[in-house]
């Protein structure tokens, strides 16, 4: 997957809108796809908890084992068994999961990384917010952009609905799924007045989901 013509503020993004989400009692936590360590750097140093990081490209791995605890250069899937069993109180997957060729699996096998009573935490792009359902419906086009929800580095789509089965599928349960960065456009306002009202999805380009591990 082409990721070196990426801008550098895709590496050092901070997902302020998800910090809200992490617990005040994690001590140990890891941002899967952690870029430059720019989010969970942040995270590290207003929790004082130990931060652990996984970032695909080389040189974003380099930049955040400036910042972070302990780095893993690569693929979730290639660095899985050197993680440690039953460790991890928190792991967040920040626009990740939609990368992987098989998220149902992953978050499967992560169960076993997660300390007892451990949470996942992810933001994952929908499908159906406007901006990328409607040149589907009215152009009957699909098209792939260097950003968004339809990035061209984008494996996987999702639905709110197909978000919260595939977390409840792999064996957690999800205490918080909300949409979140919600569109300032009247465009979703005016489609939803004759569905009255009953596509509140399409307001939003991410989900935000806090699982539990129970299975």
């Amino acid at each position: 997957m082409d990721y070196q013509n990426k801008s550098e503020r895709y590496y050092s993004k901070v997902r302020q809108e998800m910090k809200k989400y992490l617990p005040e009692n994690a001590e140990r936590i890891i941002d899967v796809g952690c870029g430059n360590g720019s989010f969970a750097s942040g995270i590290r140093k207003e929790s004082g908890a130990e931060v652990w990081g996984v970032e695909y490209t080389k040189e974003g791995a380099q930049e955040a084992e400036k910042v972070l605890d302990k780095v893993f250069s690569g693929s979730c899937e290639e660095n899985l068994k050197s993680l440690p069993d039953h460790y991890f109180d928190v792991a967040f997957f920040n626009d990740v999961l939609e990368h992987m060729p098989d998220p149902a699996k992953l978050l499967s096998e992560f169960k076993l990384k997660m300390a007892p009573g451990g949470i996942v935490i992810s933001s994952i792009p929908n499908i159906r917010y406007h901006n990328a359902l409607l040149p589907i419906l009215f152009k009957k086009d699909f098209r792939y952009k260097s950003s968004g929800v339809m990035d061209y580095t984008h494996l996987r789509f999702f639905t709110s609905k197909s978000i919260t089965r595939l977390f409840e599928e792999q064996g957690y349960e999800v205490i918080v799924h909300e949409g979140i960065n919600r569109s300032k456009s009247l465009k979703p306002v005016l489609y939803n007045i004759p569905l009255l009202f009953t596509q509140m999805d399409i307001f939003y380009p991410q989900f935000a989901t806090v699982a539990k591990v129970v299975k």
